[in-house]
């Protein structure tokens, strides 16, 4: 069979094409249903493919060897080129092996006991507070407090000081690279500075207690020691740039992914209803000796509402790699150096069936129906190496609210949600206890 030549828009500057795809939400379903699984386009200047659908996707992801990891300009002086977004080949690799050991079994055990007691603390806040709560910026802090707390080992006081800082860098990810003083990326440029700092001092504090019995030691005394592709110990300043990767990646899709589950079940009480007799056999908090109480087996209907969740709002809209050499995607040739673009939304509203801009769990759960191949962490030898993390994480909130409140929504709020850098609910998601 001969494949096809690459679709393309006819985009030349690609002003205008930028334009909408910020601004519409239906950039890449517009022209997939014009051009295909399959299509170029060109966005301020950069050659852009983008492809959907499970053939396309696992194509691209069983041709690892000739792809490497790519993101846009902002992305990319934000992260830091020693970072693990920012490498390929051995590098990336000897990276992913030590971040990795942060999101070993034995750690997520670890990190547990205290995930718990902060589900507990936002449970405390919501039932004794008299002024509505913006729920989605709750699960902003506890996203980013998990991640400072159990593996940075942060104070409330240093916690706070980072997190202000983070959030400025975070809002500039996806912005225009021009550091003119006042300017989101100038201002996300000076954030970066300062968190570098404080995140390689906290690397000096821990490295001389790390490995031996004290309350000092955190999530981050894993990392001490950690080998770079050569067998040499990697540097405090490499290890700084892979934890503000690890910060990034562990809070913001985190939250996102919260925010998009809990906004879900106010807005479907049908599904809360179906969901509550799971919820209610599940016990809180988890005993020690039985911290994996929630995972898929015990709990499937909540993993199937959570998977419905991350199907319709995924975190991360797509992810990017670059072509080294030509390959072919679902029957269509794509040269040597263009730029991919998965875009899951798109291919997770795409298929059999005629309900998939729905919200419906219980597809999940039957057999019967074709299932879709869902990568809301991404895939590959590049997946999200905070996946487990994050999983544990909204399992934990999930119960621990759902088991312990009953909330209902302020009325009169925008519960559309803004997508850049994920998706979350533009009014904060405002709620009061019952």
């Amino acid at each position: 069979m001969t494949n096809r030549p690459l679709p393309t828009t006819g985009a030349t500057t690609g002003l205008l094409e930028a334009i909408s795809f910020f601004r519409n939400p239906d950039f890449a379903l517009e022209r997939f249903q014009s051009y295909g699984d399959v299509f170029e386009t060109r966005l301020l200047g950069q050659e852009m493919v983008f492809i959907r659908g499970d053939e396309a996707i696992g194509n691209l992801l069983n041709q690892s060897d000739s792809v490497e990891g790519w993101w846009p300009e902002s992305v990319r002086q934000l992260l830091g080129m020693k970072s693990l977004a920012n490498r390929n080949g051995p590098d990336h690799k000897a990276r992913r092996r030590v971040v990795g050991q942060l999101f070993s079994r034995a750690a997520l055990r670890e990190y547990t006991p205290a995930i718990i007691t902060m589900v507990n603390d936002l449970v405390d806040e919501l039932n004794n507070s008299q002024q509505p709560i913006a729920l989605a910026h709750r699960m902003r802090s506890f996203a980013f407090a998990v991640i400072a707390k159990t593996v940075l080992g942060l104070d409330d006081h240093n916690r706070e000081v980072l997190f202000k800082d983070f959030e400025i860098w975070t809002q500039a990810l996806f912005s225009l690279p021009i550091a003119i003083p006042g300017t989101a990326f100038a201002k996300a440029l000076a954030a970066r500075k300062r968190l570098l700092l404080h995140l390689r001092h906290r690397l000096s504090e821990i490295g001389p207690v790390a490995g031996h019995n004290t309350t000092q030691v955190c999530g981050l005394s894993r990392l001490c020691g950690g080998l770079d592709e050569h067998r040499q110990p990697l540097e405090d300043d490499d290890l700084a740039e892979q934890l503000l990767l690890l910060l990034f990646a562990g809070y913001e899709t985190t939250a996102s992914s919260l925010s998009c589950l809990m906004r879900a079940l106010l807005l479907e009480p049908e599904v809360s209803d179906w969901l509550k007799p799971e919820i209610d056999s599940l016990p809180w908090p988890p005993a020690e000796s039985d911290l994996m109480a929630f995972e898929t087996e015990r709990s499937p209907r909540l993993n199937a509402v959570i998977t419905e969740v991350m199907r319709l709002t995924p975190p991360v809209g797509g992810f990017f790699r670059r072509t080294r050499h030509a390959i072919t995607l679902a029957g269509v040739d794509i040269p040597a150096g263009r730029v991919i673009q998965v875009a899951l939304a798109a291919s997770n509203r795409h298929g059999p069936g005629d309900d998939l801009g729905c919200f419906r769990p219980q597809r999940h759960l039957d057999k019967a129906t074709p299932q879709q191949i869902l990568r809301p962490f991404g895939g590959g030898e590049r997946v999200c190496l905070g996946q487990a993390l994050a999983e544990l994480e909204i399992r934990l909130m999930g119960v621990g609210l759902l088991k312990q409140l009953r909330l209902r929504l302020v009325p009169d709020q925008d519960l559309s949600l803004r997508m850049v850098p994920s998706p979350v609910p533009r009014s904060g998601l405002l709620v009061v206890a019952d």
